[in-house]
């Protein structure tokens, strides 16, 4: 299978990378470190070089300097990969994949440092002050990686936007296909990589653009109603409501699959020898998915506002409500739609 051949993979890299590292240290300077390219062919491999006070530095600037060689091919894949790991780390992708054996494979490949198949080949000092090190890509064993990697990923999009249309219309199926896009563009990333290697990546590999497209689509069928109770000028209401706008849902007229319930509790305080007035807010949120019984985001916020009016030191709280909400609310909605957050 796939898995097994990308987790075998990997376990040779790792052998390979404390195997074969040459520790040299004579007066005479290997030729690679003149130029690493008449030692290491550009026809079969990519190879930079780097030197500093210490080996590990020396190595760590010599896998930057091939890193380098790779441009925003790299950078654009550990983006799309932070959310990527995330998603691994939470068990959010475990419903995604088909066994326990892919799982496996897959948090063994998010483990792997983002340019999977270059190791130090060489390190050399100088007897004084300096070493050097060669970073090396052997560019066959590579794209046989990349590819391997590639087609992993394509089975998981797959696995990803395999639903019926109630479940793609639904909040799942948002999720799943932002979650797709999320690996669509690591897949892009693996293609640039494989045609600097000189080699043709596989066929089928489509941007990340054309799921997230279709995820804001599912989004306009999505109504969400929202109920405030003790709302003040309907500002809690609109706060929340302008959260799910944001994204691109419309406001429910009618019952709602999903329904967001706040309950909003204003209080006085008084505080012995202060003259000011306070007033305590307290909100308690859940969004429910009311066809499957589940609250999928709860939300709770309490602060207390003064001054020197009643009516100031409320508006303050309730003010102070519509920026957690802004703020707080809104972050942890985007973390849900781009599942980091932990299955619930």
């Amino acid at each position: 299978m796939i898995q097994n051949k990308i987790v075998f993979l990997h376990l040779l890299l790792i052998l390979f990378f404390f195997s074969c590292v040459s520790n040299q240290s004579s007066s005479v300077m290997p030729q690679w470190v003149i130029s690493a390219d008449s030692v290491y062919s550009k026809t079969h491999f990519v190879a930079a070089t780097g030197y500093a006070s210490s080996r590990q530095a020396a190595e760590n600037n010599a896998l930057a300097a091939l890193t380098a060689f790779f441009g925003q091919s790299v950078l654009i894949e550990r983006q799309a990969a932070s959310s990527y790991q995330q998603a691994i780390v939470n068990g959010v992708i475990d419903g995604w994949v088909d066994t326990a054996e892919m799982r496996n494979s897959i948090k063994t490949i998010s483990a792997m440092d983002n340019l999977m198949g270059a190791e130090i080949k060489e390190v050399w000092y100088d007897s004084k002050d300096t070493y050097y090190a060669v970073a090396v890509m052997e560019k066959e064993r590579a794209v046989q990686i990349y590819g391997d990697l590639l087609r992993a990923n394509l089975n998981i999009i797959n696995n990803l936007v395999d639903m019926t249309i109630a479940q793609k219309n639904s909040l799942e199926g948002v999720i799943r296909y932002l979650f797709a896009a999320v690996v669509a563009d690591i897949n892009i990333s693996y293609i640039n990589i494989i045609r600097l290697l000189d080699s043709a990546p596989p066929q089928g590999i489509t941007s990340g653009e054309q799921y997230r497209l279709e995820a804001q689509n599912i989004i306009k069928t999505i109504p969400i109603s929202i109920n405030v109770t003790n709302d003040r000028n309907a500002r809690i209401h609109s706060a929340f409501a302008k959260c799910f706008a944001d994204w691109g849902f419309i406001a429910a007229s009618g019952n709602a699959r999903y329904v967001l319930n706040v309950n909003t509790v204003l209080t006085p305080v008084n505080l012995p020898n202060n003259p000011n007035i306070f007033c305590r807010i307290e909100l308690t949120t859940s969004l429910r998915d009311t066809a499957l019984n589940l609250v999928l985001l709860p939300f709770s916020f309490n602060s207390r506002e003064g001054h020197i009016s009643e009516a100031e030191a409320e508006n303050r709280a309730v003010a102070a409500a519509e920026r957690a909400i802004n703020e707080e609310f809104a972050g942890i909605l985007s973390s849900y739609l781009s599942q980091l957050l932990p299955r619930r």
